[in-house]
């Protein structure tokens, strides 16, 4: 075999090896699944969420858990609220206490730990955060019902300014073995290796505003959610 025929077969087998699926067919919501009660709903070839005063965080899931993957989507949303899509996820079928990481150092330097305790049902894992707030901290790795940000993206200006609020922006995700890297509008923001989960959901989340009557009846709009298996 020659060095070409080599060479283009390589490429071949690496090409049909990923595999593309359109996680959203921008008609309905077939294929995925409410988790908490939620407003979802499909409009201009778009999922919509829209907030609703005291509801607590809720979720639509995939019907289908996935491992290692590439994921790009395009999110939209009103400049009061924070939102965030889940990767490796799951859902707890028992209590489970997790530890949470507390915004305050004790007298040794490190920092508090909180004890969580998580009911049936909760929705728990990796979150890539939507953040339109003055903070900034949209594309950071989070654990949801669990540790909290696992970095700090705040730092750097480049960092702070890549998502648009009020505009359409796009995210990328890059999920392989324990590494996770996340890209807000092409510039790289969350660059973490952990190991809390090796498959999961993933799901667009609707945050819970509490009893704020100015986040009540606000939307999230994605569009474009693409993953591609690795």
């Amino acid at each position: 075999m020659n060095k070409i025929v080599y060479f283009s077969l390589v490429i071949f087998t690496i090409l049909t090896s990923q595999k593309k699926i359109q996680l959203f067919n921008g008609t309905d919501l077939n294929g995925w699944i409410n988790h908490g009660g939620g407003k979802f709903y499909v409009e201009d070839e778009c999922i919509v969420a829209v907030s609703k005063k005291g509801l607590p965080n809720t979720f639509l899931h995939t019907e289908k858990k996935y491992q290692n993957f590439e994921l790009e989507f395009d999110v939209k949303l009103d400049t009061v609220l924070n939102s965030g899509v889940q990767i490796r996820s799951n859902i707890y079928q028992k209590p489970t206490k997790t530890i949470r990481w507390g915004g305050r150092f004790d007298q040794n330097g490190e920092k508090e730990l909180k004890i969580l305790e998580n009911e049936v049902g909760r929705f728990w894992g990796y979150q890539i955060e939507i953040d339109p707030t003055s903070r900034s901290w949209s594309g950071s790795i989070y654990e949801e019902a669990g540790r909290g940000f696992l970095h700090t993206p705040g730092i750097n200006e480049a960092v702070k300014s890549a998502f648009k609020p009020m505009e359409w922006n796009h995210f990328n995700v890059r999920v392989k073995d324990n590494h996770i890297q996340s890209w807000v509008n092409g510039v790289m923001i969350g660059d973490v290796y952990d190991d809390l989960t090796d498959m999961g959901y993933i799901a667009l989340q609707l945050h819970g505003v509490g009893k704020n009557d100015y986040k009540n009846n606000k939307e999230i709009r994605w569009k474009n959610l693409v993953l591609t298996e690795l």
